[in-house]
């Protein structure tokens, strides 16, 4: 690619964290562009190596971001990783960013992850099909294509496999499509197992 064609990239000297290897590392941001950034990966116990890094990718390069300086969160690529004088470079490539993240995450009080993922939850005895729009620490923001009729506040079961999840959840909110589908927020309430593998928080002492 010839540097004309390249993103303008502007050296900066900016923190953030990525979420790798199921833990947030704090990265030292060292030139950003519209279309991505080169990090330095601070020094930290889990990942010391370049080998570490691909292992900890695994079947994706992608990962979750957070630039809180920048009021910027989501899903990047790791496109390269090298060593050069005993640092860890990361060049990151931007996926599906969120602006303005730090005021959302105050509401929010965790970091919203996109994932469509299938499930099921039980209303009235009968379970339903429900496809996540996206998930965080806290709970799911989940779509169903049948009219539920039921109240916030409502307690119940769910199963949810592509985290690994199931145990009780609360409906905090409740909107109804026009096309007869339900779309809830689901905040747990118990579950069988502690901690989501795969879902950052991205908050302090969280």
């Amino acid at each position: 690619m010839t540097e004309e064609k390249r993103s303008y990239r502007k050296c900066l000297s900016s923190h953030g964290l990525i979420y790798l290897a199921n833990k947030e590392l704090e990265i030292s941001v060292r030139n950003l562009s519209i279309t991505g950034l080169l990090a330095e990966l601070d020094t930290n116990k889990f990942i010391s190596e370049v080998e570490e890094v691909f292992r900890a990718l695994d079947s994706t390069a992608m990962i979750d971001l957070y630039l809180p300086e920048m009021r910027l969160a989501g899903e990047a690529d790791i496109v390269r990783a090298e060593k050069i004088d005993g640092h860890i470079y990361l060049a990151i490539e931007f996926r599906n960013l969120s602006y303005d993240v730090n005021n959302l995450l105050y509401k929010r009080k965790a970091y919203r992850k996109v994932l469509a993922a299938s499930g099921e939850i039980e209303f009235k005895g009968e379970k339903y099909v429900f496809l996540t729009k996206n998930v965080s620490i806290d709970g799911l923001m989940v779509s169903l294509k049948n009219n539920i009729n039921i109240d916030v506040g409502t307690v119940t079961t769910f199963d949810f496999p592509e985290l690994a999840l199931e145990g009780e959840v609360k409906v905090i909110w409740i909107e109804r499509g026009g096309d007869g589908s339900t779309l809830m927020g689901l905040q747990y309430i118990q579950m069988i197992r502690e901690g989501i593998d795969g879902v950052p928080s991205f908050l302090p002492g969280r």
